[in-house]
């Protein structure tokens, strides 16, 4: 039985861009999905960076105005991969316009704006998906579900940590990641350990964050000897406290020398522990008290962890981080056809950035800070 295409508009063609295009050549090979994504329109910068990118990717169609392919009527999924200042205008356009909605993190520059952006979808019956993809790692949900079974008891405790070095460099020019607006190191990479750490173990209520900047000035541009300011963190730490009574810390750091993708968490308990590590993440390591001497073990991901069966049928081969956003492809597409809700959606967004503002104000505040 043949299915039915649905058109998709991806707005950027960077590094997320490419694994956006990736997904949506790749899920109908993979996954029984309910419409085959056919790739109609991509839009960038300039027209001349549109029709370069819609050749290396394979699209049919290019624009260099984003509003140009929201409302065309051969788009029926917006995939939003644009610098974050962006987000919110090219999101209300496509609620405007009735369109399905797959928007890269953080959702907005700012919980304001990220909880209209929410209100307006909400309000229109929208399918939102925002891409916290590391959260479709079959390890993260395993660790979920044993947490929920008391495989390690009543949690005592959670230590969280996503640190790269793309920019230990002093000399790294200023982006979008750095533009005040929306940038830093928390908000950045920050909002997906938060964004675990709400999966596994619910809501933070309460927060106390110390944000620093370690290299006060940048270049301008590549190449530039002008330099500016840098008003972002390059580094947070902060202690939180969870909804549930649970107590723990998180890190936010883009200046980590020598690390490329520590995402990392421990999770402790009255009867064992869970930690995982991005960096090693086909595996979750588990103690329990109840098999003494033998410290953690690996649990290695399989095809009895769904969905890897879906990519192989052997353990101990790996899925990948491209994988992951096949995943997140999949449901939403899902969504999309069946109207059930995405997840992590829009309104979710919003909490993480919520958490994310709520620690930047503790910060210059230098005290606790509900949520």
């Amino acid at each position: 039985m043949s299915r039915t295409e649905i058109g998709i508009g991806l707005v950027g063609s960077g590094f997320m861009g490419r694994c956006h295009a990736n997904a949506f050549r790749s899920v109908a090979g993979l996954f029984d999905v309910p419409e085959v994504p056919r790739l109609h329109m991509i839009a960038d910068a300039t027209p001349e960076l549109a029709e370069r990118a819609a050749a290396a990717l394979g699209f049919a169609h290019a624009t260099g105005d984003w509003s140009e392919l929201v409302a065309d009527p051969g788009v029926e999924i917006v995939a939003i991969t644009a610098p974050n200042v962006l987000h919110a205008p090219i999101a209300f356009a496509a609620i405007a316009a009735g369109k399905t909605i797959y928007c890269e993190k953080p959702l907005s520059t700012t919980a304001r704006t990220a909880l209209e952006m929410t209100e307006a979808a909400e309000a229109a019956g929208i399918v939102t998906l925002v891409g916290f993809n590391f959260l479709r790692n079959p390890m993260i949900r395993l660790a979920r579900d044993m947490i929920a079974g008391g495989e390690i008891g009543e949690v005592t405790g959670f230590r969280g940590r996503h640190a790269e070095n793309y920019m230990a460099d002093p000399d790294q020019p200023h982006s979008f990641r750095t533009d005040p607006a929306g940038g830093g190191a928390l908000a950045d990479i920050g909002s997906h350990i938060l964004s675990m750490a709400r999966y596994l173990l619910g809501p933070m209520t309460e927060v106390l964050g110390d944000c620093r900047t370690l290299y006060p000035t940048r270049p301008t541009a590549p190449g530039h000897e002008t330099r500016a300011p840098v008003e972002v963190d390059d580094m947070t730490h902060a202690l939180v406290r969870f909804e549930s009574g649970v107590s723990g810390s998180i890190e936010a750091n883009w200046a980590a020398t020598g690390r490329t993708m520590d995402l990392s968490w421990e999770i402790t308990g009255t009867k064992g522990a869970l930690a995982f590590s991005q960096e090693n993440m086909n595996e979750l390591l588990f103690f329990s008290d109840t098999v003494a001497g033998r410290g953690f073990t690996r649990v290695e991901a399989g095809p009895r962890h769904a969905p890897y069966g879906n990519f192989c049928p052997a353990p101990g081969h790996h899925l990948g981080f491209n994988d992951l956003k096949v995943i997140e492809v999949a449901q939403l597409l899902d969504a999309h056809a069946t109207g059930r809700p995405a997840t992590p959606d829009f309104r979710e967004a919003w909490e993480v950035q919520k958490t994310v503002e709520a620690i930047q104000s503790s910060s210059v505040a230098r005290g606790w800070v509900r949520v």
